[in-house]
């Protein structure tokens, strides 16, 4: 079998679902196209302009199957490539346009909205990482509807529900290389040394900074010992939690911002004791998953894609509206966990539903029937 793969905005969620998509079908012939995760509105909207003109060949060239983005425009590039029309087409979602936040505007959403309807319309069928990404999106679409003026047909929300299934990003194994870094190398019990917390996730404020400012001096009331990394991609601009919290909290940080090495991060993994997220925009949160993967204990709000994919004892009460209040509940957690940690009587949930081979017959199935071979060979 042939695949095209588009990633028109190629974050490092998605390179990472690449790699696994691949893997998952390593007898079938891959071509990749993607485009770097900067400028997004523009790339969201400017792709098929860009594909259509530079890799004509590619598109034309009649792959078996075609799978796509959420972040491809796939009604426009299907119309000003003809050819596409005739390869059955996934359509796949990290993540969606209409949970984004409330409260914080960001410039061109509604178009990306619209970039997202009309490209679910034009796929054969939609995949989403899990079942909140695709409740979330489906009810997104039925409110645009409503909204609208006249001639918005309501029936396009069943007629996408009926095309989609969820399939959530495979974890990748975690190589088994030795960390470099200085931090958390000395193996003391979980009794005789500090807690050693993780928040992996973009710099941004949709991953809940001021949460997690609220949260870490609340544990400073409590006079919890403990050491802190913050992991994760860091942009032009960081958001004033995060600077706030570099400053007061410096000497707790073990780290702060991007890793390159995967060693250094799989590492830090390893050695953590707690995964924390304060987000509120998460759809499936591979980072977090890789670390309970790896043995951390989740302390997850109740909110968003975790309770589908977590036991209630590692969720906290949800109450963005009142980050205070949140902050307290996640403390209460983070307390709790320590304890049941230190006692031996916590371990990290199981995560094996995830694992390329637990998800290799669903994925499989999908795209061999889209390719029109039933199952793939």
């Amino acid at each position: 079998m042939r695949a095209l793969l588009l990633s028109a905005y190629d974050a490092g969620s998605h390179r990472y679902w690449r790699r696994g998509l691949q893997s998952l079908l390593p007898d079938w012939n891959w071509q990749c196209l993607s485009l770097p995760p900067r400028h997004f509105s523009w790339r969201v909207r400017g792709n098929p302009l860009h594909w259509a003109l530079r890799e004509r060949p590619v598109l034309e060239s009649a792959p078996d199957v075609l799978i796509a983005t959420s972040m491809v425009d796939l009604a426009t590039l299907r119309g000003l490539v003809p050819a596409l029309t005739r390869v059955p087409t996934l359509l796949y979602f990290h993540e969606n346009q209409f949970a984004y936040p409330e409260g914080r505007g960001r410039h061109g959403l509604l178009e990306a909205q619209m970039v997202s309807l009309y490209s679910a319309l034009a796929a054969d069928r939609l995949a989403f990482n899990s079942a909140w990404n695709r409740d979330s999106f489906l009810d997104g679409v039925e409110a645009l509807l409503g909204r609208l003026p006249d001639f918005a047909p309501p029936e396009a929300v069943t007629l996408l529900a009926r095309r989609s299934e969820v399939l959530p990003v495979p974890l990748l194994p975690a190589e088994e290389t030795r960390c470099t870094l200085p931090v958390w190398e000395h193996e003391a019990p979980a009794d005789q040394r500090p807690l050693r917390l993780l928040w992996p996730g973009r710099l941004e404020y949709d991953k809940g900074g001021e949460g997690l400012e609220a949260l870490l001096a609340e544990l400073e009331q409590r006079q919890l010992d403990y050491e802190l990394a913050i992991v994760g991609q860091t942009f032009r601009e960081l958001p004033p939690p995060f600077r706030r919290i570099r400053e007061r909290y410096g000497p707790r940080l073990v780290q702060f911002g991007w890793l390159e090495d995967t060693a250094d991060y799989q590492g830090l993994l390893s050695r953590a004791d707690i995964v924390l997220a304060t987000a509120l925009h998460e759809f499936q949160g591979v980072a977090v998953m890789e670390a309970v993967a790896r043995g951390c204990l989740p302390v997850l709000p109740d909110r968003l894609a975790y309770p589908e994919l977590y036991p209630r004892e590692g969720l906290y009460p949800s109450h963005p509206e009142d980050p205070l209040r949140e902050a307290r509940a996640a403390a209460d957690k983070i307390v709790q966990a320590t304890r049941g940690l230190r006692q031996g009587v916590l371990t990290a949930p199981p995560v094996d539903a995830f694992s390329l081979a637990a998800l290799r017959p669903a994925y499989r199935r999908l795209l061999g029937e889209l390719a029109g071979g039933g199952e793939s060979r």
